[in-house]
């Protein structure tokens, strides 16, 4: 299977209100910049599990991702929550709906098609991946809010 590194970021000013997510792929020496936003409300979170959703997405065939995020909500929603809000029927420890289940459960099908090791990393502290990914879903934001524009 194909190897590829997935950076990815969210971002929302205010949260909530506008966002915009950015992602970065690599597969050897190739690399592909992926970015949108949401010129309405919306929240930070939600523009962080859009981020990898729309880079597993952009995978034309199955791969062994290394995903790196620097929002714990997702690696650890991912990684540990899901399970039980699955097996709970999408409701939380404390009997509550999980919120933003839409994009949960496209992560989880997105996930199915990959075999994905999640990473968290530390963000505005100087990863490169994550800083590219940061001004990409800026760029995403920006130009969400400007075709929303009025002419």
């Amino acid at each position: 299977m194909s190897e590829v590194t997935i950076h990815t970021d969210g971002a929302c000013v205010p949260n909530p209100g506008p966002g915009g997510w950015g992602a970065l792929l690599r597969y050897g020496a190739h690399e592909r910049e992926l970015c949108g936003g949401d010129a309405g409300t919306t929240t930070n979170n939600r523009m962080e599990l859009t981020a990898p959703i729309e880079a597993l997405d952009a995978l034309t065939r199955p791969s062994v991702v290394h995903l790196y995020t620097d929002s714990t909500y997702v690696r650890n929603g991912i990684t540990s929550w899901v399970t039980s809000w699955q097996r709970n029927g999408w409701r939380t420890s404390a009997k509550q709906p999980v919120k933003n289940e839409d994009l949960w459960r496209r992560l989880v099908e997105a996930c199915a098609r990959h075999e994905v090791e999640w990473h968290w990393v530390k963000g505005h502290a100087g990863d490169e991946g994550n800083e590219r990914a940061d001004r990409l879903a800026a760029r995403g934001l920006a130009e969400a809010v400007a075709a929303a524009s009025p002419a």
